[in-house]
């Protein structure tokens, strides 16, 4: 990607991050994850594993935006140079 289009896709992410929807869909993962963490509910260890991998795409959601504010200092601090 050129640096032109690299800017125009963090800047539609940063629109995304700022969004009453965004805000709303976190609140609900997150919730949706602190519900999953409850370990005593598990039934036996395919439901636990089955919860690990829910928690585990929950927390790559609920990491998103600092992963995408990492990655544009990454790439535009590397396209600079």
């Amino acid at each position: 990607m050129t640096k032109s289009e690299l800017e125009k896709y963090y800047r539609a992410l940063e629109t995304m991050f700022r969004s009453k929807g965004w805000k709303s869909f976190l609140e609900d993962v997150l919730k949706n994850a602190n519900d999953l963490n409850i370990l005593e509910t598990c039934k036996d260890q395919k439901d636990l594993y089955y919860r690990k991998g829910q928690l585990a795409m929950a927390a790559s959601v609920l990491n998103y935006q600092a992963l995408i504010e990492q990655s544009k200092s990454d790439n535009l601090d590397e396209s600079d140079i």
